[in-house]
């Protein structure tokens, strides 16, 4: 047997990639009208302004966890979450594990998205190649380590309403009409730079990645019901980045897209 890699909804991995590496997804939570919905599950409505989400609970956990154990044959689960300042999934992760002696490994990802699923999907990768259990969780780390991400929201209202980022930087960002470029900074959604148009956004964002993906990386556009504008920011990365590989482009889970709402556009870049 091998180690199994368990990971969140919130990891943006294309079902069919995550199937064939056996990797397990647990899914997040939204709350609709008082109704508890899951995530890649049940049915979710098409407009989730205003919805709240929560993370999994630590019964939830616990019990994929344990399936998964049993899966391996014993060898282990390496569990690779989203940032623990994002979401309350590392606390009820953590609870989940205890249960389990040191056999269910937990990777902080402080990230998001395909910073996210690239940690996960390496160490499946590690995991069919017969790696033990400790080599997969550094392998889970490693690459988790190396991911940045970058991101601009149409508005601000979304990520303060969520308590994503600060009442006082929406405010700035809405009274100004700014569209400030956004990264994740230790797990924690930060201020990169200011401009004043998406376009502008735009241009920053292109040579954020540029910057950030040296010599050579795995780089995943994501976008919020904005196909066109993530296929443009795309095709502009993959112009500036001859020798990379191409972007991969996808939509934000509805977990995610509720907190940065319709129009955002970001870039996760996976050095290797």
């Amino acid at each position: 047997m091998s180690v199994v890699v368990v990971t969140d909804s919130s990891c943006c991995l294309d079902p069919d990639t995550a199937t064939s590496f056996d990797i397990r997804i647990v899914p997040l939570h939204v709350i609709v009208d008082g109704r508890d919905l899951r995530e890649g599950i049940d049915e979710l409505p098409e407009d989730l302004a205003g919805v709240t989400t929560s993370g999994p609970s630590p019964a939830e956990l616990e019990e994929i966890y344990s399936t998964a154990l049993d899966d391996s044959g014993g060898d282990g689960v390496v569990a690779v979450h989203l940032s623990r300042l994002l979401s309350g999934t590392w606390g009820a992760a953590k609870n989940a594990a205890e249960a389990f002696g040191g056999r269910v490994r937990l990777v902080d990802s402080r990230n998001t998205a395909m910073g996210l699923g690239f940690a996960a999907l390496e160490a499946a990768r590690a995991a069919r190649g017969g790696t033990d259990l400790d080599g997969v969780y550094e392998r889970a780390v490693e690459v988790a380590e190396s991911a940045r991400t970058l991101l601009v929201v149409d508005r601000l209202d979304h990520l303060r309403r969520g308590g994503r980022i600060g009442t006082a930087a929406a405010l700035l960002g809405t009274a100004l009409s700014m569209k400030p470029v956004l990264h994740l900074v230790d797990g924690k959604l930060a201020l990169r730079e200011k401009t004043r148009t998406m376009t502008k956004a735009m241009a920053k964002l292109v040579d954020g990645v540029v910057a950030e993906a040296g010599d050579s990386a795995l780089i995943a556009v994501h976008h919020r019901r904005a196909p066109e504008r993530a296929r443009e920011l795309a095709d502009r990365i993959a112009e500036r980045l001859p020798d990379a590989a191409a972007p991969t482009v996808s939509e934000l889970d509805d977990v995610l897209g509720a907190h940065v709402g319709p129009g955002a556009v970001g870039v996760v870049v996976s050095r290797r």
